[in-house]
């Protein structure tokens, strides 16, 4: 079951990338917030919110078949779900040794947008108010925890992890305020990795850091980047798009079937450590 879920998330992107749609380069919505559940008004996370956002709809909110039924609404003839993963750490008594161990569980659903649903009870629907409120660029910088020394005027932006030091241009040099702090981001991304903050092995065994623009700590700095930039609901910087680049993450999709699922939600983790934010592990992507 676990491998159907990866194989049926990654050929969800792979699918979106070969069409030339890269999803967590998708620009956010202003004044709409991220995807969340209808009911639960739960925000969708990890790998589910770029699944949800590439879909394109005006509005924020899902539901699964089985909630439009409970709200005397109906899907209408004809309209496509979107895939959702829901995971979760499972308690299973170790008969061996009398411990309790974590397995993992692993499943996905398929949701609809509030948008291909008719007949929903008049006064179901929630204020389309996003979850969290906005944050100022500036201040997700100045509040993240325990942050790397960051040093302006460099010729390019980078991460040091021996010297636990981000490096970035002088503001000027940027052309617009967004494309800053989406660079600032993606480097403070990669300094959550370091071993004093999550210990990421994507980048504390990482040989050669930097030197593959397609291996999974990138991946996780780019995504990362993109959940600060909408809690911001701010543009990403500019983006990269060309064959090359959409050929070489084909690519690594295809030998990894679980690089997208796993990048994600590691970004989605360093985003949260950025944010001092905790959630409970295993939250469902659902309900």
């Amino acid at each position: 079951m676990k491998n159907q879920v990866y194989d049926r998330i990654t050929d969800r992107i792979t699918a979106l990338l070969e069409q030339g749609t890269v999803p967590w380069h998708k620009p956010w919505k202003a004044r709409i917030g991220l995807p969340r559940n209808f009911v639960s008004q739960r925000p969708y996370r990890g790998i589910n919110v770029f699944l949800l956002h590439a879909m394109s709809y005006e509005s924020p909110l899902w539901i699964t078949f089985r909630q439009a039924s409970a709200l005397g609404g109906s899907i209408r003839k004809g309209e496509k779900a979107c895939p959702v993963v829901f995971w979760k750490q499972l308690a299973i008594e170790n008969k061996e040794s009398g411990e309790t161990d974590k397995i993992p569980m692993l499943r996905y659903y398929h949701v609809f947008n509030a948008s291909q649903c008719d007949g929903l009870k008049i006064g179901t629907e929630p204020v389309e108010a996003p979850v969290n409120g906005i944050i100022k660029p500036d201040e997700i910088v100045a509040n993240m925890p325990q942050p790397p020394s960051i040093k302006h005027g460099m010729a390019h932006a980078y991460y040091a992890p021996r010297e636990d030091c981000v490096g970035v241009p002088a503001r000027e040099r940027f052309e617009r305020t967004e494309d800053y702090y989406s660079t600032v981001f993606h480097e403070l991304v990669h300094s959550t990795g370091h071993e004093k903050r999550l210990n990421r092995s994507t980048l504390t065994e990482s040989a050669g850091f930097g030197s593959n623009p397609y291996c999974k700590e990138e991946l996780i700095a780019e995504m990362g980047a993109a959940f600060l930039c909408g809690q911001a609901e701010i543009g990403e910087r500019t983006i990269d798009n060309s064959a090359a680049y959409l050929n070489g993450w084909l690519e690594q999709l295809r030998h990894d079937k679980m690089l997208i699922v796993q990048a994600a939600a590691q970004a989605q983790k360093a985003a949260d450590y950025i944010l001092g934010r905790t959630f409970a592990e295993g939250e469902a992507a659902h309900d």
